[in-house]
């Protein structure tokens, strides 16, 4: 659907009778770890999705940046549905036709020398962690036990009782510790602060290059380099979260290409995939990677064919249709507009590609759920911050017609 035909017409309320009863459901029979907007998606196709009563919506939030490449992308498609009909699992007890060509695409795309295919981000996350810690032991030498791995603060990585043991967000430690000792926060930015957390003992510095979850924080420029000479200068690995920030969503490949830095580890996931299966992988060097032997570590679906089908077709999309360049013209179009914005409860428009933020001085949600009545979807984060990241293959005329949507709502705003 295109804005030329759009609902910017149509004020969407209360839902119907039918989405009210799939709703009851799932507060009913599921657990209540999420706060989603009451919109129940059935379809969905490019940018553009539609609930269980036809009604349609434009995405601005691409599953948090797992459809870059839009909702059932049909090259994606076509490579789902021709592997699904082959094999599918093999497990890594056997090979398979598909692991070799994605590691081989993976190496050809990005320049590392090794790929360690995995599901989740946090499992990638976490595969990162072992490696950069049994690095610290085998390779720079550092006594049993005691490796060090910093981490920015407002940091997000995922779920798991280690990266929550790490995060300086109170509510996703609460109630789940005791948790992994051997890290270290400092702040985004103070390249000080890191150089003195730096002990004999620290293996890795692990962050993402742009902070999604806390809001889109975009580091000072020159930083990047700041920190790759310093963890260059103490034998200490440059590692970084480009799971939302990678394949496309900034402007560039990766995020730390604005920069021009060369980091030791790479960990992706979302997009790798296109949203049609959890893909991810660590991206390094035979020297980080080369740690691993058979039964150090493993997953039963990680490197699976159909995984391995699909992220190749995803990848190939994101290189084929040049979305890197496509956010990167479209984002500043919508960071330029805006910035324009005058309002009261406006406090800062930043972002780097089509990931936008818009820091409020009032709570996000109403704003949301005022969108989504106007056929606009994007989520809060952090309560009081309204994130921006639609597909990479939206057309520019439905990105200014949610653009209009968005300063409309910020303007009609009544505390």
């Amino acid at each position: 659907m295109q804005a030329s035909e759009s609902i910017a017409q149509i004020v969407y309320k209360q839902p119907s009778t039918l989405a009210a009863e799939l709703i009851a459901y799932e507060e009913q029979y599921g657990a209540h770890n999420y706060h989603p907007l009451d919109v129940v998606i059935e379809r969905a196709a490019g940018a553009w999705v539609v609930d269980v009563d036809g009604r349609k919506y434009l995405d601005f939030l691409a599953a948090y940046s797992a459809v870059n490449q839009g909702h059932c992308h049909p090259a994606i498609l076509k490579a789902f549905t021709e592997q699904v009909h082959k094999v599918t699992l093999t497990s890594r007890a056997f090979r398979n036709d598909q692991l070799p060509l994605l590691l081989k695409d993976l190496h050809d795309l990005t320049g590392f020398d090794m790929a360690l295919p995995m599901n989740s981000g946090v499992e990638a996350v976490e595969t990162a962690l072992k490696a950069a810690r049994k690095w610290g032991y085998t390779v720079k030498g550092i006594p049993a036990d005691q490796a060090e791995i910093i981490v920015l603060s407002n940091n997000f990585h995922g779920r798991t009782i280690s990266v929550v043991g790490f995060s300086s967000e109170q509510q996703y430690r609460n109630g789940f510790g005791p948790f992994t000792p051997g890290f270290r926060h400092v702040p985004m930015g103070d390249v000080e602060a890191l150089r003195a957390a730096i002990t004999p003992n620290t293996c890795a510095f692990f962050f993402e290059p742009i902070q999604g979850e806390a809001g889109i924080l975009i580091p000072p420029a020159g930083y990047l380099q700041q920190v790759e000479a310093i963890c260059r200068e103490n034998n200490v690995l440059l590692m970084l979260d480009e799971i939302q920030s990678g394949l496309g969503r900034t402007g560039k490949l990766f995020a730390y290409q604005h920069e021009g830095i060369s980091p030791d580890v790479v960990v992706i996931g979302k997009a790798l995939s296109g949203g049609y299966y959890p893909v991810s992988a660590v991206l390094s060097s035979r020297e980080v990677l080369g740690v691993f032997a058979p039964g150090d570590h493993g997953s039963t679906f990680g490197g699976n064919p159909l995984a391995c089908a699909v992220a190749r077709a995803a990848l190939k999309v994101v290189v084929d249709e040049d979305l890197s360049a496509r956010s990167a013209t479209l984002g500043e179009y919508a960071l330029s507009r805006l910035q324009q914005l005058k309002s009261p409860i406006l406090k800062e428009v930043r972002g780097k590609g089509l990931w936008l933020a818009i820091e409020l001085h009032v709570p996000a949600r109403p704003l949301c759920e005022a969108l989504k009545d106007r056929g606009l979807l994007c989520k809060e984060t952090h309560d009081t911050v309204i994130r921006l990241a639609p597909p990479l293959i939206i057309e520019e005329a439905d990105l200014a017609w949610a653009l209009d949507q968005i300063e409309a709502v910020i303007q009609g705003y009544a505390a």
